[in-house]
């Protein structure tokens, strides 16, 4: 068992360490998690860490109640959050959370970002979404997991193995993947299309969004059972 939670751990620190990489993230504005299914535990950064600190013993393991069952620090305040997708989110592995500025600034807007262009596309032929407002009963309870629930209620009719991206309402990003790197490969794509829809809403306030047809040819040549692309 030791053994399993080790690779947790350590893929959970070379993801965690991807967001300094890539400016994702301040200080330590921001984790990773990493699940494995069958143990039902997941590796995640420890609280109050900053990046140049971390080591692979630092990650934290904990079950989907929340309990740590592994490591010696306390897991990020943000565990709940993540644990509740786990719960909900059947076929994701890794989840990514930051403060990225352009990401952040679209939820502190509570705006969905609309689909302009093809980059965007690329990876979600929808807009990518955003929760409601937390309410102040919400806030006073259990504030990450009910982060966490209300990600769970923005997804209702969507499939988060295909949109693999959220945004909480003046809070920020959250993103998915099949595992913790391709999570933390979703948020560095996530910043830069937020970048690219501010910019371009700035250089033509009245754009629309990009024609349906345009949206799904780039989608499923990416994604669809005949997939081709690949830069």
């Amino acid at each position: 068992m030791k053994d399993r939670y080790k690779v947790l751990q350590e893929l959970c620190y070379e993801a965690n360490m991807e967001i300094p990489a890539h400016q994702l993230a301040l200080f330590t504005w921001g984790n990773v998690s990493s699940f494995d299914e069958d143990l039902g535990v997941f590796a995640i950064k420890p609280s109050g860490v900053p990046y140049s600190e971390l080591t692979v013993d630092n990650m934290v393991v904990v079950d989907l109640e929340g309990n740590t069952v592994y490591g010696s620090l306390k897991p990020s305040s943000d565990m709940h959050t993540h644990r509740v997708l786990y719960r909900s989110f059947k076929g994701i592995y890794g989840i990514t959370h930051t403060h990225s500025p352009y990401a952040c600034a679209w939820a502190q807007a509570r705006v969905e970002v609309p689909i302009l262009g093809t980059t965007h596309a690329d990876h979600t032929h929808k807009n990518i979404p955003i929760t409601a407002m937390m309410s102040e009963e919400q806030v006073k309870g259990n504030y990450e997991e009910e982060t966490g629930l209300m990600i769970v209620e923005a997804f209702k009719g969507r499939n988060p193995l295909e949109e693999q991206m959220v945004l909480v309402a003046g809070h920020g990003p959250f993103t998915f993947g099949k595992n913790a790197l391709s999570s933390v490969y979703n948020a560095v794509v996530l910043e830069e299309v937020c970048k690219m829809a501010y910019m371009t809403s700035l250089i033509n306030p009245a754009i629309g969004p990009l024609p349906s047809y345009l949206c799904d040819k780039h989608y499923q040549r990416k994604h669809g059972k005949d997939a081709y692309y690949g830069q």
